[in-house]
């Protein structure tokens, strides 16, 4: 009983938190992401300040929430990667769920993207969060290459290489607002850089 209580209420509040976000996303894409305050997006939202605040501790977070499981996913990802399978190519294939999450509606990523690239705080936020996704990562990769003895230092380039490209796929896909697929573009980055 008390699970199905606390899994109810989880829903609730992912749902109230997905509806402040979407407010805010509008607000901030109508009037700058430096000009809107939390006072305005609790006017938006038609809710106080302090529960605004309740489910977001910054505007940033606002923006940038929907990636937070991303790190956690990729780890997996690469955790279920074949064991003969060459450490890049397993590299490649566990940032998929952060391609699908981005690809998942491509009208609303491109302008989220947009936001993102022309805010430098929102920037600096998202690198962040790519640098606290790589130490889990990283640490699958040693454990995958066990039998190639990769070091801690090697796998955390690898890692930071991995992640390197899905930004640089992600601003060609927005350049070219998305007529060439971000998994095509992914692909190209992570060739281009083993073809050097």
């Amino acid at each position: 009983m008390d699970t199905t209580r606390a899994k109810t209420r989880d829903i609730a509040r992912n749902a109230v938190r997905s509806e402040l976000a979407q407010v805010a996303f509008r607000l901030f894409h109508r009037e700058s992401f430096e000009k809107v305050t939390f006072d305005d997006l609790a006017a938006a939202a038609g809710v106080s300040r302090s529960t605004f605040l309740r489910y977001f501790g910054s505007k940033e977070e606002v923006v940038l929430s929907g990636f937070d499981p991303l790190g956690d996913q990729m780890a997996d990802a690469l955790r279920t990667r074949p064991a003969d399978e060459d450490s890049w190519t397993s590299l490649r294939r566990a940032v998929d769920p952060a391609i699908k999450y981005f690809d998942k509606n491509p009208a609303d990523t491109l302008a989220l993207l947009r936001l993102v690239q022309n805010t430098p705080a929102l920037v600096a936020r998202l690198r962040e969060k790519q640098l606290g996704w790589r130490p889990a990562l990283a640490e699958v990769l040693v454990e995958r290459s066990a039998s190639e003895g990769m070091s801690p230092l090697a796998a955390h380039v690898r890692v930071a290489a991995a992640m390197e490209c899905v930004t640089v796929a992600l601003e060609q896909w927005v350049d070219v607002d998305t007529r060439v697929a971000l998994d095509t573009l992914t692909d190209d980055a992570f060739a281009a850089l083993t073809s050097a």
